[in-house]
């Protein structure tokens, strides 16, 4: 038994600089995954929760890779259970359609690749169908913070396994807001990219047209480095799309519905009151503010469950159900089955597709270099309440949200200040499919708002980084700074203070360490990174090596790669050859 004393949420921050320290192994980590997933057990967070015998493999593989160039090494994630991980049943939340994949789907494949470690497949909403978290045999996932409420769905499990530390990130779906809702009510960011942008191979689809696999964390910067190892089409996938995401840069205009936001059950007024106060904040961001009509978002939402679009679920499920009688829930069949009403047939449907059309022309207009805001939820309900009533629950649940992949929106749920104690809020941020650059910038200006943390810096800032080694151009850490968006700025040199070794490491690299006398200059690379990536370069950075001030030939410092003193002891001194690509190859 370790006695690590492991903080409560585990972050990518903490594991990446305890490995780097050795304070932790991967191993002691999931043992300590494994002990929270047992105390949690009545939570109905897992279907198939982690264990010693299906992490085993996944270990034992991290020998193989260097940490310093898998940016995910060791990191845990969960699993929604309707995404393949090889080995492990996939239920889609019903035992009867439950199957064995050989393969990873291939958004799992790509985290793998990257160090990544799936620890288990999470409860979810059966089939996809619902935002409430309530809708599955293996039991109604209780929400993190207060267990008489509902967690949201439909990627109930993935969300509370994040919330109550047993996952750095974890993977849910989202077709009409499963991966943003459980999100919002479990004080979780949740980033949904554009549609197709993440590969949907390997996925059980629920309206396979709009589904989009998504990312729970407990902060944007954790988000988004999954999407930069996941993002990309994928031969063995139709629906997927190539987009490349542009730097982020704050949105022209923040639009804000022009009419009052309805909020619904029991904790209608502090939703409210939360709600006006994101607003408040909103408005201190300095970016210029629209008030729109979001007539034109309701309208587009209610197309997609209250019309002929409904028959995409029974097109990928129906068949599955008519040869299954009572393998789903009742409500989950009743559900599916709205898309076989005879109403809806070729003509009403293609009505509804040309309808959706005109939607799609109108927001392109309207969102153009802007970003929708609106709150996540409207509210929230007892699990009990929507036991009660289901059906006008998960409606509620999903008036904030339908409209967004019809639209063909990207979006990212993000906290604000909460509703009541253990009682979350938040609101998310809408834009074209091709301007996720605009979400991430405003999310980032949102979440460090003065107000919030002290931090008065701009959403889109960069810091620059002194590379003196195998993170230079054209050797084997460059992926790394890419996969960091980093961007290379020009050559350079630091001030004649500075001797430089060559560490004893598998694979060598070099250490620059400041003399208080003499010293020699040593060629350099300038790159420019988002801020936000910079906490996972350096808690990836192992010691002897570091972080820290490097003084350049013209007198400015910035921020760089140097090395304790120490380490010269055992390290060969080759400070004449002026730098690393100098040194002769061996």
């Amino acid at each position: 038994m370790t006695t690590v004393a492991f903080p409560d949420h585990l972050t990518l921050e903490w594991l990446q600089g305890s490995y780097a320290s050795g304070r932790v192994t991967p191993a002691v980590v999931m043992e300590e995954i494994i002990r929270r997933a047992e105390t949690d057990a009545a939570m109905n967070i897992w279907i198939t929760p982690p264990t010693v015998e299906a992490l085993a493999p996944y270990l034992e593989g991290l020998a193989a890779l260097d940490p310093v160039e898998a940016p995910l090494w060791g990191i845990p994630f969960a699993v929604k259970d309707n995404i393949d991980v090889a080995g492990l049943p996939t239920t889609a939340g019903c035992a009867a359609f439950s199957y064995r994949p050989e393969e990873h789907a291939a958004v799992v494949e790509r985290l793998v690749n990257a160090g990544a470690i799936p620890i288990g497949k999470t409860n979810l909403d059966q089939f996809a169908t619902g935002l409430v978290g309530t809708r599955s045999p293996y039991g109604e996932t209780h929400n993190a913070l207060r267990p008489e409420l509902i967690s949201g769905g439909s990627s109930s499990g993935s969300a509370v396994a994040v919330a109550r530390g047993q996952a750095v990130f974890s993977l849910g779906t989202d077709t009409a807001g499963s991966g943003r809702v459980p999100a919002a009510l479990n004080g979780l960011v949740g980033y949904k990219p554009s549609v197709g942008s993440w590969p949907l191979q390997g996925v059980v689809p629920a309206c396979a047209s709009l589904d989009c696999v998504t990312v729970f964390a407990h902060s944007l910067g954790e988000a988004l480095l999954v999407d930069h190892a996941v993002r990309g089409a994928h031969e063995g996938d139709p629906w997927s799309r190539e987009f490349t995401k542009a730097e982020a840069k704050r949105p022209a205009k923040l639009c804000l519905p022009k009419e009052s936001v309805a909020f619904y059950g029991p904790f209608a007024a502090e939703y409210e009151a939360a709600w006006l106060a994101a607003l408040e904040r909103v408005k201190q961001l300095n970016i210029p503010i629209e008030y729109v009509d979001y007539e034109l978002f309701a309208d587009a939402a209610e197309l997609l469950y209250g019309g002929p679009l409904v028959a995409e679920r029974w097109a990928d499920l129906g068949e599955f159900i008519e040869a299954h009688p009572g393998a789903a829930t009742a409500v989950t069949e009743q559900v599916l089955r709205t898309g076989a009403l005879p109403e809806y047939d070729a003509a009403s449907l293609f009505r509804a597709m040309h309808k959706l059309q005109e939607y799609k022309r109108q927001a392109k207009q309207l969102l153009r270099d802007a970003v929708l805001i609106m709150p996540t939820c409207g509210g929230t309900w007892t699990r009990e309440q929507v036991r009660a009533e289901p059906y006008r629950a998960n409606s509620d649940m999903g008036r904030y949200t339908n409209h967004c992949n019809l639209l063909d929106l990207c979006a990212v749920a993000i906290p604000s200040d909460a509703a009541g104690a253990s009682l979350p809020f938040g609101i998310t941020l809408f834009a074209l499919a091709e301007n996720e650059h605009l979400i991430e910038a405003g999310a980032r200006a949102f979440l460090q708002e003065p107000a919030r943390n002290g931090a008065d810096r701009r959403a889109d800032d960069k810091i620059t980084v002194a590379v003196c080694g195998l993170h230079m151009r054209g050797y084997p850490l460059e992926k790394q700074m890419l996969a960091l968006r980093a961007r290379f700025v020009r050559e350079a040199s630091s001030a004649p203070r500075y001797r430089l070794v060559k560490l004893p490491t598998s694979p060598a690299k070099p250490g620059m360490i400041k003399q208080a006398q003499g010293g020699a200059t040593v060629a350099l690379e300038l790159w420019e990174m988002p801020l936000a990536a910079f906490g996972a370069l350096t808690s990836s950075i192992p010691a002897p090596l570091g972080i820290g001030k490097v003084e350049l030939m013209d007198g400015s410092e910035v921020s760089g790669f140097v090395c304790e003193a120490y380490a010269a002891e055992e390290a060969e001194d080759i400070t004449a050859y002026g730098g690393w690509r100098n040194l002769p190859q061996s």
